[in-house]
Parts: C-alpha cells; structure tokens; sequence
C-alpha cells in the first residue's frame, strides 16, 4: 500500500485513484470503501467508477466539474475512509459438478500438481475466494486466494468456445466463465448458477467483495438445480460472513 494515495490523469475526462502497487486483501477493501463513499456522496458529473485490483477509474463530465475542484473533493473523502463501513460480506455459494464433460482439464491439473482428482476437488473448494473485481466479460469474478498446490498453467491453444458456468484454472487464480466464450483456462468443473442474466435485476450475481464458495455436487444435483433455475425456482444460497466489514451486499 502506498503511504500516500496517488491521484493520476487519464485523459480528459476521467482520474485514476490509485492505493497500491500491489493485489492484497487489505488495498481491495481501500478500495470499495473509496468507492461506496463516493457513491453516497452524489458528486453532480460523475459519469462511471470503475473499480480494480487496487485503484479506481472515475470518469467524468469536465464540463460539469473542474478538475482542481474534483480532485479536492476527492482527497476529503479519502481522509474520511476509516469511517467508512463497506457493509458486511457475503458468502455465495456456487454449487459445482467436478470433472467428466464438465471439467475436460481436472485430470491434467491433478497429473500436473501430482495430486489425485479427489485431491484437486478439496483443496478447489475448500476457500472462500475474495471477489476482487469483476471484469473480463459481464459477471466475471476475477478471484483471490487459490491455493498454490493447484497451480496450473493455461492452455496452449485456447478453446474457442467454453460453455457459460465453466470454472477453470490459469495460473495461480480460478474464476467462472458467466457466458458463453472463448478461453485458455483448464476446466475442471461446471455450475447451473448463471452468473450473468441481462434479464435479471442487477444482471451479475456477485459484487466485488464478495466471497465466493464452491460447494461439489453430483451430475444428477447439476441437472435438478439446471431445471429449477429454467422454471425460476431455484435461490442462490448466500450467506453473510460474520465479523466482516469489507464487502458490500
């Protein structure tokens, strides 16, 4: 984390808030907090805020709001994050069938890290990931915390389609694919949940903040909540973490 927040340029109509140089829980929950009091501030111009890793990009109208005077009103608000409460966490549990057609890669992620598929399924569901920032395609969680024993790299040649709900592996992080897509991640399972529905209100599921928990079920638990979610009786469990203060609902 920097000792001092840094306040950049980003063309004319947009600045960069920037807390860090690097991905930790810690400069994340900086970040939300920055962004959850900027919300409730209703600054007049403010177009979009987009936040990542460790800053945020907020876009405006110049001819709304000065710079100079922005970024005044900015820095207050920064000095006033330890009053901020971002909101408990919430826990969401997403209910993943392992293996099979649904994860064409496990058996090379367990060859890889010399572990069995049983091994690769428990240590894969045995976190709650961080939901740091969405990005990538509408609804995708890029994740932290995966433990490093499952480590494993991309494909060398990307699948050019990856059917919506897969989870996969790249590297040292895991996330889910919310919609239909290309993709070099392994895939080592699968959800019913949609992540992404344009029909939905909000359309995404998860928020940075959240947590999320992959709960192993069977091919024939899959099929029964795939055709719940089709009649719209199916609610996605979430759970409020308790004693946290670093997510949003």
């Amino acid at each position: 984390m920097y000792e001092k927040v840094r306040y950049i340029i980003a063309g004319d109509r947009a600045i960069i808030v920037e807390f860090g140089n690097s991905i930790s829980p810690e400069i994340n929950a900086k970040v939300r907090s920055m962004v959850k009091a900027i919300d409730e501030s209703n600054i007049i111009g403010i177009i979009d805020i987009v936040p990542t890793y460790r800053s945020i990009q907020i876009i405006y109208d110049p001819m709304v709001i000065d710079y100079k005077d922005f970024i005044n009103i900015l820095k207050e608000i920064e000095k006033s994050l330890s009053n901020i409460d971002s909101g408990e966490a919430r826990i969401v549990e997403i209910p993943t069938v392992y293996g099979g057609e649904y994860g064409l890669d496990i058996e090379f992620v367990a060859n890889h890290n010399n572990l069995t598929v049983e091994e690769v399924i428990k240590i894969h569901s045995s976190t709650d990931y961080l939901v740091y920032m969405l990005g990538f395609t509408p609804g995708f969680g890029y994740l932290g915390g995966m433990d490093e024993r499952i480590e494993t790299p991309r494909l060398q040649v990307p699948r050019t389609k990856i059917p919506a709900g897969s989870t996969g592996i790249a590297g040292k992080q895991t996330g889910i694919y919310p919609i239909d897509s290309p993709g070099g991640w392994q895939l080592i399972g699968r959800t019913p949940i949609k992540l992404y529905d344009p029909l939905e209100s909000p359309p995404v599921l998860l928020n940075a903040g959240d947590y999320l928990r992959f709960v192993p079920i069977g091919e024939e638990e899959y099929i029964r909540i795939q055709d719940l979610i089709k009649r719209n009786q199916y609610k996605v469990n979430i759970i409020v973490k308790e004693g946290s203060n670093h997510g949003k609902n």
